[in-house]
């Protein structure tokens, strides 16, 4: 996959959200000085009418957007994950009692925060949404899916929290009208194991599935899309037919993808067994973002190790 095939979820937000507008008067953005990172200049500067900035206070930010959307608009907080789910989770867990119709746009998930370091890194924002009742939790792939999770979040009536990929993703299309509680099957050489990945991890996942493929295994690769709800029936079946589960995630492997599947096939008398690939319980560092991923266990040669001592 050449560097022209790559390209930032991110850098389709505003694009996104602009087209949104022409079908939805109702669509408001709030943001916290985050429009330069989050890519929002295009769409504030073309609609200042919709744009509610609020500067360095990522809590009242979340308390206003609960209550525009209490007034019958349709808001997206769009700022850094950890300023979403972490700084103004009280905000969030009240607007998910409401149920209010607030929309989450996080960005920077996961180590994509590179030199911003631990205080920017969101290694626990899955943890943290899923754990919600009423929020809605999808984690696009690819481009395509970015502009279908907008288009579903507006759909919906409740909350919902987009995952939005800050380092390169594949920019492939989608081959899968994409729902809220769904997940797909990408590639399927058999049931030697089952990775399965969420959308900030795609391009590891792609590679780690063709070199593990390369060296004998066969196995199947599971694009998640919808953490909560999740496919439940689907990860069942999945349990039942493979000899191995690998989850793939740029977060820790406490509260996420992992810890979800987990919670899920523990459920059933017999089922594959389920690896975790991702943060340990510890505190990430300031550094290039692919190399921080590199350290703390992302890699191909990692997931290719994991994978060879459970078949040992």
């Amino acid at each position: 996959m050449t560097n022209d095939e790559k390209l930032t979820a991110n850098a389709v937000i505003a694009d996104t959200l602009d087209k949104a507008t022409a079908t939805d008067s109702d669509l408001l953005v709030v943001t916290c000085d985050s429009r330069g990172s989050a890519g929002l200049v295009p769409f504030t500067n073309a609609h200042p009418d919709r744009t509610v900035e609020m500067g360095i206070a990522e809590q009242n930010a979340v308390s206003i957007a609960t209550g525009i959307a209490d007034e019958g608009k349709i808001p997206f907080y769009v700022n850094f994950a950890i300023f979403v789910s972490g700084t103004a989770w009280t905000q969030v867990r009240q607007a998910c009692y409401a149920n209010a119709n607030v929309k989450f746009i996080a960005t920077h998930p996961g180590m994509d925060g590179g030199y911003d370091g631990a205080s920017h890194h969101a290694n626990e924002d899955i943890a943290l949404m899923r754990v919600l009742p009423n929020m809605k939790v999808l984690v696009p792939s690819n481009h395509d899916e970015f502009k279908k999770c907008v288009q579903l979040a507006i759909d919906h009536e409740g909350p919902v929290y987009i995952r939005a990929a800050r380092d390169v993703v594949p920019d492939l299309p989608s081959h899968f009208d994409v729902e809220i509680g769904h997940s797909y099957c990408v590639e399927n050489n058999g049931n030697d194991f089952a990775m399965i990945f969420e959308g900030s991890t795609t391009d590891l996942a792609y590679r780690s599935f063709e070199t593990l493929t390369n060296e004998g295994f066969n196995g199947q690769l599971i694009n998640i899309f919808s953490i909560k709800p999740m496919d439940k029936d689907y990860i069942r079946k999945l349990a039942k037919e493979v000899k191995r589960i690998v989850t793939v995630e740029n977060h820790s492997v406490i509260g996420g993808i992992g810890s979800a599947i987990s919670e899920i096939v523990s459920e059933m008398s017999e089922h594959a067994p389920v690896v975790k690939i991702g943060v340990e319980d510890v505190f990430t560092e300031s550094g290039p973002s692919l190399a921080i991923k590199e350290k703390y266990g992302l890699n191909v040669e990692n997931i290719k190790t994991k994978m060879k001592e459970i078949y040992e």
